[in-house]
């Protein structure tokens, strides 16, 4: 993710208020490749700032996207998680047992939908999410 202080300023030629609270959440992000989920975000940045609130932690993120910082992901985990990692192309596993949410490298230049499937719908976006259980989650049940 971009460092803190070009957040900075790219928030400040929006017009956007640079806070406290929110140079918090930028420097929570800053090289986080965990995908944290908003909650997570917060309990931490109000572990360094008491009163900062979820809806700044919410606004903070979704700022964030509309300037292409990052990508708000939902995996269908219940929360909304935050990915940083927008300069390279990729898709995530997801595991079941424990939520993580870790970025994978997949080639998906030559996936075609038929045209008849596709009924003129454009495609924008492709977003591959792989299901399954981490090794971490497979050590800890020895399965």
């Amino acid at each position: 993710m971009t460092p803190v202080d070009v957040l900075t300023t790219r928030f400040r030629e929006q017009g956007l208020r640079v806070t406290p609270q929110r140079q918090a959440i930028f420097r929570l992000l800053e090289g986080n490749g965990e995908h944290p989920t908003v909650e997570s975000l917060f309990e931490a940045a109000r572990a360094e700032m008491p009163t900062i609130s979820l809806k700044t932690v919410y606004q903070t993120v979704h700022d964030l996207e509309d300037l292409g910082e990052v990508h708000l992901l939902h995996v269908g985990t219940g929360s909304v998680r935050v990915d940083p990692n927008v300069e390279h192309p990729h898709h995530h596993m997801i595991c079941t047992e424990c939520g993580r949410v870790r970025d994978v490298v997949v080639d998906v230049t030559d996936l075609r939908i038929p045209a008849r499937a596709r009924d003129g719908f454009a495609v924008s976006d492709v977003q591959v999410h792989f299901r399954g259980v981490c090794a971490e989650c497979v050590d800890a049940t020895g399965a």
